[in-house]
């Protein structure tokens, strides 16, 4: 069951709402920015350059890294919840997310999400799996976000 608070007027209300916030500093080729105001402090602190986006990131991190995160953390609740509601429990979900930044019609563009799982399931077989992943990614809320990108997912589950 997807969880859905609805007010008495029958309005949905906000699950969850986080904030963080960005200072910038200088221009794009030669300035810097920090991550601050976070709602957990979790990423307080952490710098973002256009050269940790496109080239190496030295220690910073960038747009597409925090949207890989959110969208493997994503798709790892969305996979358990699917899993639990088909009555077998994984022992590990590991879900890694490429997210990339391309170049479309003259501007810097996020095209795509490649997600790859890999999973120690008892009781599915690799079929079975499969669909309960593709439930998984029609389910996540940050694959819905990215729904105007490509998103492919390829699953593989671990033999015991």
């Amino acid at each position: 069951m997807l969880y859905k608070l609805v007010a008495m007027d029958g309005k949905t209300m906000t699950i969850a709402a986080r904030r963080m916030q960005t200072t910038w500093e200088g221009t794009l080729a030669s300035g810097a920015g920090q991550l601050g105001g976070g709602s957990s402090g979790a990423l307080d602190g952490l710098d973002v350059t256009w050269a940790a986006r496109t080239e190496q990131p030295n220690g910073k991190t960038s747009p597409e890294e925090l949207a890989a995160a959110a969208h493997s953390s994503c798709f790892s609740m969305a996979l358990a919840l699917r899993l639990g509601e088909h009555k077998v429990h994984p022992q590990r979900l590991s879900v890694q997310a490429e997210v990339s930044l391309d170049e479309v019609d003259g501007v810097p563009t996020i095209t795509r999400s490649d997600i790859k799982v890999r999973a120690a399931v008892s009781g599915l077989d690799q079929q079975s799996f499969e669909r309960v992943v593709d439930e998984a990614a029609a389910l996540c809320p940050v694959s819905r976000l990215f729904a105007g990108a490509d998103i492919t997912v390829e699953a593989e589950l671990e033999q015991d």
